[in-house]
């Protein structure tokens, strides 16, 4: 049997948590497992290096960036493959270029493109647990690039896709949950969540899971299972799950706070697509989107996107508008988007129906709304966030 298995920051963050996992790794392969352990960095040592280059400088290079960050996961897979051996277990680390994973796109927000598994292989047949470093890889002319947030789980599930077997992903929760229980302490813990689901969840805000992974879980048949690295407790497996058996209209419900909204005023409608390609040539990722028009071809133009994308976002914008008289920028981002989700609205009415009453009756105003086929969205100032997710769990049973 062969497993893919991933540990988050927190569950690396110091050795006496790395020799758990390892005494756990170790027993493990005893019965014959082969084992791919991919590692964060230990704790919140990404964090602080970043905090180090923007202290140094006051615009690090992106590619500066790749180099100095992609160290965390390096110290992660070293000190574990040391405590294996030394327990008596075979290891050996890889880094994202020794593992063969190749990358492409833009300094500190690449994406995988492809993963010579070859010397991955090799060390496995030799009977190592083979420990990689999550989060990194190489680019077309042999650079360290990293993956961005989360990068890590989307290792572990493209080695996982390219070895043909399952994906363990370990971190400082039990699974995945209809809410975070830090938000509401009554939130139901899931069995099981279907790939579509839990790729919205986790696009919309939820924490536990990075989109890019659950798009390509789903898209090769990696079957994920969440849980624990600190505590034996049941966690939830992200699979095909049969939509016949579908009773609820919302599974979950996402909570994203690092949100700014930006409007655009008096926008010549002809410069909206050089917003967005201007944007997309940055791979700033642009959520919810409004657009009302006026009668002499002038726009008034609302997006929403990640607040760590700030300051490129209005260089960007400057850069459009300057040249146009009469337009003007706002941003806003004492913000927050609520988000239900659940493949049961395919078949079930009257959720947005139900979701504006709440929100009506209890005085609570959005700013923008957005939906899909599985899932509603909600613009809102950060004051409404407690009360929009009582009234929406307790209405709803999650």
């Amino acid at each position: 049997m062969r497993t893919v298995v991933k540990f988050g920051g927190s569950s690396v963050a110091d050795v006496e948590k790395m020799r758990h996992i390892a005494e756990n790794l170790k027993t493990r392969k005893d019965k014959g497992e082969d084992l791919v352990v991919v590692v964060s960095a230990m704790g919140k040592t990404t964090n602080q290096l970043l905090a180090i280059a923007n202290e140094a400088v006051k615009n690090p290079s992106k590619r500066e960036v790749d180099m100095m960050i992609s160290t965390g996961e390096q110290i992660s897979i070293a000190l574990l493959s040391m405590i294996l051996n030394e327990m008596g277990a075979k290891a050996v680390s890889l880094t994202g270029f020794q593992a063969g994973i190749r990358t492409e796109g833009v300094h500190t927000k690449t994406k995988i493109i492809d993963i010579d598994i070859e010397i991955i292989e090799e060390k496995l047949q030799e009977g190592n647990i083979v420990v990689v470093a999550g989060f990194q890889g190489y680019n077309e002319i042999g650079e360290i690039t990293t993956l961005g947030r989360g990068g890590s789980d989307t290792t572990a599930v493209a080695l996982a896709a390219k070895l043909n077997c399952s994906c363990e992903i370990y971190t400082d929760v039990d699974g995945i949950y209809g809410i975070d229980p830090r938000l509401y302490p009554k939130a139901r813990h899931l069995d099981e969540i279907d790939f579509e689901e839990m790729k919205e969840m986790a696009f919309l805000g939820s924490k536990v899971m990075e989109p890019r992974s659950v798009d390509i879980a789903q898209h090769y048949g990696v079957e994920i299972y969440v849980a624990s690295a600190h505590e034996d407790k049941r966690g939830t497996y992200i699979k095909e799950v049969d939509k016949a058996l579908e009773s609820r209209s919302i599974t979950g419900l996402s909570v994203a706070e690092n949100v700014m909204m930006v409007t655009l005023n008096n926008l010549p409608v002809e410069s909206i697509s050089e917003v967005f390609i201007s944007l997309a040539r940055e791979e700033i990722n642009i959520d919810m989107i409004s657009q009302t028009t006026m009668s002499d071809g002038r726009t008034s133009l609302s997006f929403t996107a990640s607040a760590e994308d700030k300051s490129a976002m209005e260089a960007i914008m400057h850069k459009i508008i300057s040249p146009i008289e009469g337009v003007t920028m706002s941003t806003v981002t004492d913000i927050v988007k609520i988000s239900v989700v659940g493949s049961g609205m395919r078949t079930q009415s009257g959720v947005a129906a139900k979701l504006f009453k709440l929100f009506a009756d209890h005085a609570i105003q959005f700013m923008q709304v957005t939906t899909s086929e599985i899932s509603i969205s909600y613009i809102m100032k950060k004051s409404y966030k407690e009360k929009a997710v009582f009234i929406i769990a307790e209405d709803f049973q999650l």
